[in-house]
């Protein structure tokens, strides 16, 4: 496919296992051509199946696809002696000579080996997807006629992208950078306050293509599992998606309310693990995500506005937060899943549940309590409490807390 040949509006095909690595590839994909006409698949002989049905004017598949791997997958396309060639993109983990050399033959667009390079990646479709100097861009779709907030609301909640981004990633991952590449300590510091990047990190690590051993439950964790470019590659493709950020300065406020409401829980989970030397930072990241669907509906709200909604901004974000934040946290939390174990201690820091509870749920319970506190509140009535008798926490500690 060359510039004198591109079609009006290219038809792509993604094979790749992991989901998240999946969604990466899209996002920067549509950041080339937000266009393009998709069609994501997850092995081999689903994408042999669409290969051979659809008329493609790119695929790009992964070599270690489960059933009939992507060179097999490469194979057979070349094999049908289509003119001009398929323009094919072939990715994979193996990096040695024998692999490229096993590829070569196949006449492959490009060998892109894992973790893959952003920029390059980008460049290569830049150049199969677009004309020189040429720039597409695409409207927000607009909204089905007679559309209502609310059903438009019910609607999104199975397909929210998660929370607007707290953090500036382009910043974070460069203060990360050092002589010997990205120092992921560095990178914990940067984006340990992010709901987003947190929320999105766990997730990605506990995948089918990455779980081996304990579930992830903490950022830490999953930028142990994930690795360095595996983890900056999917911090900085949160930024292509549409929405990363809230520009509407009221929601961009009620979102900063909800952010400091979750650094607070956190804070105060992490302090009240500590003294009761429990995990310090399993409590911090639940929460860090407790008000992650709250997050997730002002980014929905933006979209219901840039898609040519109305918006009451004081009665109406009020009245969707109530009626929709907590049910937005279950779905996302349940449709990423993320550990049963984190989702229960996010889960007690709303209510605890019947039966015994344990000492994390019971701090983080207290972490939500206290985090709620307007300044004009004192820790006398929290300090007589069910909880901080179960946890033996009395008014002094408290106090030194509110500090």
């Amino acid at each position: 496919m060359t510039a004198v040949d591109l079609p009006a509006v290219p038809r792509v095909l993604i094979a790749e296992a992991d989901p998240w690595s999946r969604d990466l590839l899209k996002q920067v994909l549509l950041n080339v051509r937000c266009d393009a006409r998709l069609d994501l698949c997850a092995d081999g002989q689903q994408a042999m199946s669409l290969l051979s049905e659809v008329p493609y004017d790119l695929a790009i598949v992964d070599w270690e696809l489960p059933g009939i791997d992507g060179l097999h997958v490469l194979r057979s396309v070349r094999q049908r002696k289509r003119n001009p060639p398929l323009p094919f993109i072939l990715m994979s983990s193996r990096n040695d000579s024998a692999s490229v050399r096993e590829a070569i033959p196949l006449a492959p667009t490009a060998y892109l080996t894992k973790p893959l390079n952003m920029e390059g990646l980008t460049e290569r479709l830049q150049g199969l997807l677009l004309n020189a100097g040429e720039a597409v861009v695409c409207e927000m779709p607009a909204l089905a006629p007679g559309m209502t907030l609310s059903v438009f609301l019910e609607r999104r909640r199975e397909q929210a992208d998660g929370a607007p981004l707290m953090t500036d990633v382009q910043v974070a991952v460069k203060r990360s950078l050092n002589p010997e590449g990205l120092d992921l300590k560095l990178l914990e510091e940067e984006v340990r306050t992010d709901p987003q990047i947190t929320a999105v990190l766990i997730a990605a690590a506990n995948s089918a293509a990455q779980h081996y051993g304990a579930p992830v439950q903490t950022l830490a964790q999953a930028l142990h599992r994930l690795g360095t470019g595996q983890s900056m590659n999917l911090i900085l493709g949160l930024a292509l998606k549409r929405s990363a950020r809230l520009r509407d300065p009221c929601l961009a406020d009620y979102a900063e309310r909800y952010w400091g409401l979750s650094l607070h829980t956190a804070e105060y989970a992490r302090t009240l693990a500590r003294l009761l030397d429990l995990d310090q930072e399993r409590c911090y990241c639940a929460g860090m995500l407790h008000r992650l669907g709250d997050l997730a509906l002002l980014r929905c709200l933006q979209e219901w506005q840039q898609a040519g909604g109305e918006l009451d901004e004081l009665q109406e974000v009020g009245e969707a937060l109530a009626k929709f934040g907590a049910s937005y946290g279950s779905a996302l939390r349940t449709r990423w899943r993320l550990p049963l174990e984190l989702r229960e201690l996010i889960a007690s820091a709303y209510q605890l549940g019947g039966g015994v509870y344990s000492r994390e749920a019971l701090v983080m319970h207290m972490a939500a309590q206290m985090a709620r506190l307007t300044e004009h509140e004192g820790v006398e009535e929290l300090a007589k409490s069910r909880t901080a008798r179960l946890l033996k926490i009395g008014l002094p500690e408290l106090m030194r807390m509110r500090k």
